[in-house]
């Protein structure tokens, strides 16, 4: 049976998550078309992990933790990844994990390691709107980096992104003449999450 590997990084519980509450959406639908998968979880708030150290590094694959985490992510048929935006980039538990999987010469590095083309859904959340042609754009350093470092520059992962934004304007008053966006933007990624869901576990199966 298919095994996922779902990621959170949020420090928010689901209720107050867009990246949780849309991740969970895909998980939901792809448990759904196999009951009896394998669902490796890791909440990197809940249970965070520590940061790459120079013992760590040195060790690589020989490295306790490291070697865990690297099982997990090679035996993932796909790769879900909550990962919001705090101060226009990922959280720093999200670098942590991915300082720890990657390495090269096994998971990257290498044309065909047992990772390379694995499908990874990464939901990047956003508080407000970053697309192109908006003022912050160039402030973007979610998607712009993930996809470089999960994809060719780095694991090999066949990354899409899901993109719900705007997810502060029902909090923040300034914001309040955006709020049917945001709710536009986050009803558009439950749609995308569930639909991506139905395709990935369709070729798993």
């Amino acid at each position: 049976m298919p095994t996922m590997l779902h990621i959170d990084s949020s420090i928010w519980p689901a209720a107050a998550s867009a990246s949780r509450d849309v991740a969970a959406t895909f998980r939901k639908e792809w448990e759904a078309v196999h009951p009896d998968g394998t669902v490796i979880y890791r909440d990197l708030t809940a249970n965070p992990l520590p940061h790459l150290d120079a013992d760590a590094y040195a060790a690589g694959a020989d490295h306790a933790l490291r070697k865990q985490l690297i099982s997990e992510l090679e035996q993932a048929d796909v790769v879900l990844i909550g990962a919001p935006m705090y101060n226009f980039t990922i959280p720093s538990t999200l670098k942590a994990w991915l300082d720890h999987v990657i390495l090269v010469g096994r998971t990257a590095g290498v044309e065909e390691s047992k990772v390379a083309g694995t499908p990874a859904v990464v939901v990047a959340s956003r508080g407000g709107g970053y697309g192109p042609g908006t003022p912050r754009e160039s402030y973007e350093f979610v998607t712009t980096y993930l996809e470089k470092v999960l994809g060719s520059g780095g694991l090999g992962l066949d990354v899409t992104f899901i993109v719900p934004e705007l997810t502060l304007a029902p909090i923040v008053p300034s914001m309040a003449d955006l709020i049917d966006l945001s709710k536009a933007s986050k009803a558009r990624a439950h749609e995308d999450a569930a639909a991506k869901a139905k395709l990935l576990a369709a070729k798993a199966a």
